[in-house]
This record gives structure tokens, sequence and C-alpha cells, in this order.
């Protein structure tokens, strides 16, 4: 079964790993937007454009925090 925002069972990132993120598009308070999966990642002083190796600090319902650590 799919939950409210169309993703089914476990989101397509955990907490602690890391994944390699496109920034495609900066987010209201300036950080940088990617998706793992079509999942939402925010990532810490990520720039549009570029792409990194973000740990991901907090995964919500909708979406999930990172930190870049390459």
């Amino acid at each position: 079964m799919r939950d409210e925002y169309g993703f089914k069972g476990k989101k397509p990132v955990e907490v602690g790993n890391i994944y390699d993120i496109a920034i495609t598009d900066l987010g209201a308070q300036g950080d940088g937007v990617g998706t793992v999966n079509g999942f939402v990642v925010i990532v810490q002083d990520g720039v549009k454009g570029k792409k990194y190796k973000v740990k991901i600090t907090k995964v919500g319902p909708k979406m999930a925090f990172g930190k870049i650590v390459e």
C-alpha cells in the first residue's frame, strides 16, 4: 500500500546512509534540492547544478535532509 505521498513501504532513503545527489533546484532557505528515486532531499549548502555525496540526517514523510560529505 502506498502512503499519502505515493511511496510504497519504506522511504527510498535512510538516516545515516550516503547517496549521490544532483542538486536541481534551490529551496526557500537557499539550500539545494535533489531527489533519490523520486524522494525529495534538501541538502544543506548545496549548489544548483552540482552533484554531491550526501549523508542523510533526517527523513520525514515528504522529504529528507542531508549534509554534504564529499
